[in-house]
């Protein structure tokens, strides 16, 4: 009868306890090698700095729409409201924009303000003033409202006014 080869009848080689380790863990106890988390994390890195790049330019852009939106719309209310009240806009000798927060002496008898929202004029996106004028040299009749923009050059070809 020819004799056949069972497992019983193999050699045996020799175990590796790391092998042994893990060939005898279960699914759900294996784990990630330290190089595998090391790429993970240096490819979350590398995405991260991608859209940060990116929304860089993003908020730019945003920044000049939020000054437009202020300029056009954010103080024509409280600015009509005081020209109400008062008789006419701020003046740039009453304080110009903040005229809407704190009443002019001139004026005490007839302000019943303040006509916006906080505790003094807001500042523009890159942290200036907004720049006011009563008479507008641009809105004939009216005010001007403007930003210096990014470069905050008076004047320059970035402002951003409601003009």
């Amino acid at each position: 009868m020819p004799h056949s080869i069972t497992l019983a009848d193999s050699p045996v080689l020799p175990d590796r306890p790391a092998e042994r380790a893990r060939r005898d863990r279960r699914p759900d106890e294996r784990a990630f090698t330290l190089l595998e988390i090391l790429v993970v994390l240096a490819i979350i890195g590398l995405l991260v700095g991608v859209a940060m790049s990116n929304l860089t330019g993003i908020f730019g852009g945003a920044q000049a729409k939020i000054a437009k939106l202020f300029v056009a719309t954010e103080m024509e209310v409280p600015l009509t409201s005081y020209r109400i009240d008062v008789g006419d806009y701020p003046t740039t000798d009453d304080g110009g924009l903040a005229a809407l927060w704190t009443a002019p002496a001139s004026k005490a008898d007839r302000w019943h303000g303040p006509y916006a929202k906080g505790s003094k004029p807001p500042l523009d996106p890159w942290g200036r003033d907004y720049k006011y004028a009563y008479p507008g040299v641009h809105n004939k009749g009216g005010y001007d409202l403007w930003s210096t923009g990014p470069s905050g050059v008076d004047g320059g070809p970035d402002n951003i006014g409601n003009w």
